[in-house]
Formats: structure tokens, sequence, C-alpha cells
């Protein structure tokens, strides 16, 4: 769920970690900054004419152009300097072993996964949720990254524009771009579902920006052993699972196309909402017990900026809900809680599909 839910807090700007710098740089050393970094990208950009006989680069040090949600975005060299606007690019940058050339992270939902919690301790926090545009230019970054449109976008921390005139790449997950409109108030609307090839290739860019291709394919090779030992032989036909990611006035439920519909796909399961392409589209709770799903997957979420945001909340109001008391995942009570992170469309959708997949055969709903 990208962080449009949290726009309250979204300006949020200060430091978590102690590993920040003691003294920020002051506003004329970041003019200067900014006009340095332009006037070399401009230099090296007039410079790099065929006539010269420059010695070749090797394949890790060369640059790269990608298409990258309806732009060109081109990386001189592997950048040195990045910053992870949101937990998801921070993480596959973790799982790349690229923590060593980051100078910044921001936007988090949930506590790291605990395979990168050594490298998370190397990278300074910028802000829990999206930090100021002049907080992320005081980290110096070559290279930004972002996982959702409302962070890297109008509205967030800054336009991709903004960053480029100033010599600063950036790259934007393919997981919220291209098939997915996201120009109204909500989650966006997807025209065609999501698909964990999504997720592949923003690895594998990220992977080809950084000069490090061969990690990315051994990434995507791992995922994509984990998606196939989840679902081997599992059997969940005709079984009906709704995804609740947050607040119990008037819940998100997971629609047909983003991750929800990646994991019910890999199972062979159904949505409850298959029929809407919104991607957290806000069910009010009669519409919701209509539906009566065999399975809640419920989100159990360490942030606290909407209501029933942990899964003990979450299953705490459904028990106690006239209304949703009565449905059928709620009497049997096959709840299954997943982190935030593992709702979004990041690498963690493959830990969605194994915690869901092994929880169906833990209540006979497998095969």
């Amino acid at each position: 769920m990208r962080p449009a839910r949290r726009r309250t807090t979204l300006r949020s700007i200060t430091p978590s970690r102690t590993t920040l710098r003691s003294s920020a740089p002051s506003r004329a050393r970041l003019r200067s900054t900014a006009l340095l970094v332009a006037l070399a990208a401009t230099v090296t950009a007039c410079s790099s004419t065929p006539e010269q006989d420059a010695p070749a680069a090797s394949t890790a040090d060369a640059a790269v152009t990608l298409d990258n949600c309806g732009r060109k975005v081109t990386v001189a060299k592997p950048p040195q300097r990045a910053v992870a606007l949101n937990q998801g690019s921070a993480e596959i940058m973790y799982a790349l072993g690229l923590e060593d050339r980051m100078v910044g992270t921001a936007t988090w939902t949930d506590p790291v996964l605990p395979e990168h919690a050594a490298a998370n301790e190397k990278v300074p926090r910028l802000a829990d949720n999206a930090p100021s545009f002049e907080r992320v230019l005081e980290a110096e970054p070559d290279f930004v990254a972002a996982s959702f449109e409302s962070v890297l976008g109008t509205g967030g921390v800054a336009s991709r524009e903004q960053f480029e005139q100033l010599g600063v790449p950036t790259y934007l997950s393919p997981t919220d771009c291209g098939a997915k409109d996201n120009s109204g108030d909500g989650d966006g609307v997807r025209t065609t579902p999501l698909t964990m090839d999504d997720v592949y290739g923003e690895i594998r860019d990220l992977a080809k920006v950084f000069g490090v291709a061969q990690r990315g394919d051994e990434l995507v090779a791992s995922l994509q052993q984990r998606m196939t030992a989840a679902t081997d032989g599992l059997k969940a036909q005709g079984v009906d699972l709704m995804f609740w990611f947050a607040n119990s006035e008037s819940p998100y439920m997971g629609g047909c196309c983003g991750a929800p519909g990646v994991v019910v796909t890999a199972l062979g399961a159904n949505n409850s909402f298959q029929d809407t392409r919104e991607e957290w589209p806000q069910i009010n709770w009669e519409a919701v017990a209509e539906r009566d799903p065999d399975v809640l997957v419920i989100g159990d979420l360490t942030r606290r900026s909407q209501t029933a945001e942990t899964g003990a909340a979450k299953i705490a109001f459904l028990e106690s809900n006239p209304v949703t008391a009565q449905m059928t995942a709620v009497k049997q009570k096959r709840y299954v809680q997943l982190t935030g992170q593992a709702m979004n469309p990041t690498m963690r959708t493959v830990g969605a599909v194994e915690t869901v997949a092994e929880a169906l055969r833990g209540f006979g709903l497998g095969g």
C-alpha cells in the first residue's frame, strides 16, 4: 500500500539514527553542491564525443540507460552514494550487497528483514517517513530510487525532474507505474494485473545500474525457487481469501490486481474483491461480511497512522464487531498475519506467498 495514507506524517524529517552527520551543510553549501553536480554532468555530457580515443570502460563501469516508467534514465557510472526513498528499494539494495554504496534510506513500514539487519546498521536513516528534499540533498546522493510515485513525484519528497535538474538520476519501481493509474486520491488503479516479473525486473534494473548484474540474476533465481517450493502440491482452488491492510472504520481491502493478486494467483485461490481494480479500495463492513471469505489475510503493521494497525487489534475488532463476528473466517479463526511490506509489491511478496501457503495447509484448505 503506497504511502498516500500517511500524508499527515509525510513531511517528518527527524533523523532516527545516531549515524547521521552531526552538523548539516549550510544552505549555501547545498546550492554550491547542486550547481557543481549539474555542471559536472554538463561537462561530462559535452566531453563524450566519438572522436575521443579514451580507453573502453569495463562492463561494470559502463553507462547504463533504462526505460523506466515512461522515461529514459541514464546513469553514467555505478552509484557510490545512493538513497532509497522506500523500504522496498532499500531491501533490494541490501539483498544485492550494496549497503556500502548507500548514504540514506527513508519511508519504512516495518522493521528491516533480519537477514539485512547488519547492512541496515551501516546506512543512515534520513527519516522514518518521507524526508524533505533538502534532507536528501544533504546526503549528496548520486542516485535516488523509490517504490512509490507518491514519494518520488509531485506531492512527495520531490519530483524526478527536480532531482534530475541537479544531475541526480532517479529510478521508480515498475510495480507502481505503467499499467497503474496513480492520479486519484487512493492507492491507484491497475489496468493490468501486477506480476512478480515486475518485481524481478526492478531487481535486475537496479543490479544493472550498480554494475552487479550477476547478483541480480542470482537473487531473482532464488526468489523464483522459493515461489515454486511454497506452492508445490498446493490445491487451493475455490478458497476465498480477503486481504485487510488497515483502518477499522472504513477498511482498506486488497483489490484484484496488486500484491494480493500475486498471492492468490500463485496459490490458485480466489480474492474476495477480485471485481475491483483499485489497489486498496475502502469497503464498508456490511459488504465485507457479505463476501464472507474462508480466510482473512491481515496486516500486522508497526506504524501508527491508522486505526487497527496491528494484527492483534484487527483480530480483536473482527471478533467483537457484531457484523464481522459471524463471518466464516472469524468463527473458524482463520487468520494469516503479514507485515505491511509483504502486502506491498516487493521482494517480500514472495514471503507472503510462503506464509499464506503454509497457513492454508494448516487450515486443511491446501489439498
